[in-house]
């Protein structure tokens, strides 16, 4: 007998916490190991909002507040939601969260029965299947391809849905790959969610900010109103605003929902930080003036990444049109022999020879449902995503 949880049976550690744990381990050895595993914008939070954070503390703003946030920065999100995304919400259907992940938790918790399916589009964000399997539901993978520029279509979608089916968790722009569905490709999704009522909508829009080549962002429930009623529209300050230690994400849907998961959160986390809450005020209400100047260095490193890595032999890297992310198909590398000796029959493969070989940390693309390829994050340093992006090319053209 076992005395832990069959919970744990169900799930597995985060792959991209782990390809991050593993580079600083081996950095701390004495390798010379660049990590672009991590999905973290590598620019500083804003001055103004450390201000603001410092400011709360000397004012005092270091007690409990209500469960699922403080009235101001509801508030302020709701504020958001309106000037930002044409969507009304009062302040009952907000609600503040330690964390985007915190908030698809609280959801798929306060709503999953044993049974029920959760349509996720792969290539995925390592979570989603590990948190609505801990819940108690059903993942259901509808695999995207290179051909589709990584987006589901709404066939597959379609195709996927059953009297089962609770959930359609969609995140755009996308985290592994950076695709962005344009308003013409939600619509056309939309279309099919609104012959099944049934099924709701949780909108991960974390990476909202981060679109290029003047690509214009849309919600789900902008898109088609009709879906608003049963939408869960979320959002955080994590990757746009450079916060992602403050652990804040928010959401806005029907309050029914939003009161159940609050339910959910004081029995677990209860608040999050109130400093944290006071900084992301400031962040959502402040100048906004930073942002696209931190888009554009991220569309040059980006540029530069795809171009490097497509000339590297055995790659296939398509231009993403968001996030800080890229998803090259490594099937020209699959079944290759290394200097070594050793064969490459999968992308996992590949990871930990770019790793041991030219000390380049990359995810491998079966943590994300989508084989065979890659993520790389291009959150960092010019200098360094050169480097890795020449290690790479060098690691390739080493193969036989």
């Amino acid at each position: 007998m076992t005395f832990l949880s069959d919970a744990l049976g169900r799930i597995k550690p985060s792959p991209t916490m782990a390809v991050t744990a593993k580079a600083a381990e081996l950095r701390a050895a004495g390798q010379d190991v660049i990590g672009l595993g991590a999905g973290e914008p590598d620019f500083d939070t804003p001055d103004n909002i450390k201000e603001a954070a410092i400011k709360a503390i000397h004012d005092g703003h270091t007690k409990y507040t209500a469960v699922d946030g403080l009235p101001a920065l509801k508030e302020a999100v709701a504020e958001k939601f309106r000037r930002e995304n044409g969507l009304e919400y009062a302040t009952s259907q907000i609600t503040v969260n330690c964390g985007g992940k915190h908030t698809i938790y609280n959801a798929m918790m306060a709503s999953l029965n044993p049974g029920d399916e959760v349509i996720i589009p792969a290539p995925y964000w390592v979570s989603y299947p590990d948190i609505v399997l801990l819940a108690g539901g059903t993942p259901v993978i509808v695999e995207a391809s290179l051909q589709t520029g990584f987006k589901i279509t709404p066939d597959q979608l379609e195709a996927a849905i059953t009297p089962k089916t609770k959930w359609l968790i969609f995140n755009s722009p996308s985290n592994p790959s950076g695709a962005a569905y344009t308003r013409a490709e939600i619509k056309a999704l939309t279309e099919v969610l609104m012959r099944h009522p049934h099924v709701w909508v949780f909108s991960d829009d974390i990476y909202e900010h981060l679109t290029y080549d003047g690509f214009k962002f849309t919600t789900m429930a902008q898109v088609e109103p009709g879906l608003f009623d049963r939408t869960l529209t979320m959002n955080g300050v994590a990757k746009a605003y450079a916060m992602t230690g403050w652990r804040i994400g928010y959401a806005g849907g029907p309050t029914e929902l939003i009161k159940a998961m609050a339910k959910i959160q004081s029995q677990s986390t209860s608040n999050p930080s109130s400093i944290s809450q006071m900084a992301t005020i400031e962040a959502l209400n402040g100048p906004q003036d930073f942002i696209p100047v931190r888009k554009a260095a991220f569309q040059e490193r980006r540029n530069m990444v795809v171009d490097m890595l497509n000339q590297a032999e055995g790659l296939n890297c398509p231009m993403p049109q968001g996030a800080f992310y890229v998803y090259p198909d490594c099937s020209g590398m699959i079944g290759k022999t290394t200097p070594g000796g050793a064969v490459l029959n999968n992308d996992e493969d590949v990871a930990t020879y770019l790793l041991e070989a030219e000390g380049i940390a990359v995810v491998f693309g079966a943590a994300f449902g989508l084989s065979p390829g890659f993520r790389i994050s291009y959150a960092t340093s010019t200098e360094a995503l050169t480097e890795a992006c020449t290690r790479i090319q060098r690691a390739c053209a080493a193969l036989s």
